[in-house]
């Protein structure tokens, strides 16, 4: 069901590379990823499986949130 999830995923060279930023997607792939590899050869493709995390801009704007709160603390209001 979390593999529903997956939306950005490429065939680059010999790999299958799926990225997400999504912590719970990306421990399910690493959890499963000896079925994974095994579905893959199992459709006849010789490709390794990588997979790769990257921090969404909901992700970066929320750091940047934290930080400006711990540096101004109640002296400015972030909408």
């Amino acid at each position: 069901m979390a593999c529903g999830d997956i939306t950005n995923a490429k065939i680059e060279g010999q790999k299958l590379v799926i990225r997400s930023s999504d912590e719970f997607l990306i421990d399910v792939l690493e959890t499963g990823r000896k079925e994974i590899e095994n579905a893959i050869r199992w459709q006849g493709l010789d490709l390794q499986f990588e997979v790769v995390k990257f921090e969404s801009n909901e992700q970066k704007i929320n750091k940047d949130i934290k930080k400006l709160e711990n540096f101004f603390g109640n002296k400015v209001e972030i909408e």
